[in-house]
C-alpha cells in the first residue's frame, strides 16, 4: 500500500481513505484479516495511536470489524462495501466537476470533453 502523506488533511483521514480503497477496490477482499495496528503503523511510519483512530473509523463505517482474540477483519459485507464504493465515487466526481468548472467548463462541456476522450482511447 502507498504510504505516502500531503498536509492538507489529518493524517488518520489520509490512512482511512487509503485502507477503504483499497477494501473497495478488491485489493483487501472481504473477509481478509488486517494486519495488527502496530504493524500497520509501523508499515506506514506513523504514531500506533494514529493507526487505531482509522482503524475505528473504519469500524464506524462497517468496513471492518474486530473478534476479541483474532483480529481485524475486512467486512463480508458486500451491501456495505459498494455502498462505500459508491461514495468514494461521488467524492472524486464532485472534485473534479469542481475543478473543471474552475477551469470555465459547463457540465455539458465536460461531458462533451469525457465522450472526445473515451473516443480517442478507442482509436
Amino acid at each position: 500500500m502507498d504510504w505516502t502523506f500531503n498536509n492538507d488533511m489529518p493524517i488518520y483521514s489520509q490512512l482511512v481513505d487509503k485502507i477503504k480503497l483499497s477494501i473497495v477496490s478488491g485489493q483487501l477482499p472481504p473477509g481478509e484479516k488486517l494486519s495488527t495496528v502496530r504493524d500497520l503503523a509501523a508499515e506506514a511510519k506513523v504514531n500506533p495511536n494514529t493507526m487505531q483512530r482509522a482503524f475505528q473509523e473504519l469500524e464506524r463505517e462497517g468496513l471492518v470489524f474486530s473478534q476479541r482474540s483474532s483480529g481485524r477483519f475486512v467486512t463480508e459485507d458486500m451491501e456495505v462495501i459498494m455502498e462505500a464504493k459508491k461514495a468514494m465515487a461521488r467524492q472524486y466526481i464532485l472534485g473534479f466537476m469542481e475543478n473543471m468548472e474552475k477551469l470555465g467548463y459547463t457540465p455539458q462541456e465536460i461531458i462533451n470533453l469525457i465522450k472526445e476522450g473515451k473516443e480517442e482511447d478507442k482509436q
